[in-house]
């Protein structure tokens, strides 16, 4: 190991540093783009840094008939979306310490602890619009979680495991693995679940404060200060987490370091940066460009993703994969 290189323990460490501190970044060019897409001047790059600042300064107010629920469910919702990047492949190619820790279906199980922990603390409020958005959520999370599950089977069967390095190290391999019918049908699926989990998926409102569309605005309804301001970091964490785990596992898995150097790690951070805004650009342009949905067709849409992950364990073993 060179004198420029950096311990395993450090890489580790900036991929969660990566993580946190550039979420806010990229949240904020996807909100400025989709801002130009719709003819508004769109937001300045860098507020969602200035939100959460702001919104760290402010008093935190606790509904009346809430319990202490309310007020951990955010910073255990944060602590979900810090411990993914630890098990997914955000910056090299090869495992770290801890990458081995857990699999796909273990990232995916951390990140519907935090969402589940964002729905227990707006049924805590007592607001029925909180309650509303809640509902709605878990209802919703009910069909993405079989979708992510068949998702790993698929994984699991075209790399006789279900680790996310493994998966891959299996795309980079060769061309071919890119191309397999059960691999495309996967990413298609998972691609189309990041489009629900991210907010960006076109349903009229999704993201708006009318109640007859309210999902993720309303679960956070009751919030302020600095909860409200972990709520938001966290899920401006969690789009930035399911970007890698797209690019880096299913896409375009180039760009990652291969070694500990300094030069390489640096090298990662800035192609990272790159590929999640490219995406995240995509998701926009889906998000304004195609007419938006009806609150009642996003089972539709999701079960869509459903039968795509289904088909793409099917065709594995029917079509030889």
């Amino acid at each position: 190991m060179g004198s420029s290189a950096l311990a395993p323990q450090g890489v580790q460490a900036l991929q969660v540093l990566t993580i946190v501190i550039g979420a806010p970044l990229l949240s904020g060019v996807v909100s400025h783009v989709e801002g130009r897409l719709q003819g508004r001047r769109g937001p300045r790059i860098l507020q969602p840094y200035y939100d959460i600042a702001k919104l760290f300064r402010k008093e935190t107010v606790v509904p009346q008939d809430s319990s202490w629920v309310f007020i951990a469910a955010p910073i255990l919702a944060f602590a979900c979306y810090l411990t993914v990047p630890l098990l997914i492949p955000v910056l090299t190619t090869y495992g770290l310490p801890l990458g081995y820790m857990g699999d796909i279906l273990g990232g995916g199980f951390i990140l519907a602890l935090g969402g589940f922990s964002v729905a227990l603390a707006a049924t805590e409020t007592g607001s029925p619009y909180s309650q509303l958005g809640a509902s709605r959520a878990m209802t919703f999370g009910a069909l993405i979680e079989p979708t992510i599950l068949f998702v790993v089977f698929a994984v699991a069967l075209i790399t006789s495991t279900d680790l996310p390095y493994a998966l891959a190290a299996t795309v980079r391999s060769s061309t071919p693995e890119m191309v397999r019918p059960s691999h495309v049908l996967a990413a298609i699926a998972f691609f189309l679940v990041v489009l629900v989990d991210t907010g960006r998926i076109p349903v009229e409102t999704h993201s708006g404060t009318l109640e007859f569309g309210m999902i993720d605005e309303a679960r956070t309804l009751e919030h302020s200060g600095a909860p409200l301001a972990l709520l938001k970091w966290g899920a401006a964490m969690k789009q930035f987490v399911l970007y890698p785990i797209f690019i880096n596992v299913f896409v375009a898995p180039w760009g990652l370091a291969s070694s500990g150097s300094a030069k390489a790690v640096v090298l990662a951070i800035a192609s990272l940066l790159g590929k999640a805004m490219a995406l995240g650009i995509v998701f926009a342009l889906i998000d304004n460009l195609f007419s938006k949905l009806r609150l009642f067709k996003i089972t539709e849409f999701i079960a869509s993703a459903f039968l795509l992950a289904v088909l793409a364990v099917l065709v594995f073993y029917v079509g030889g994969g």
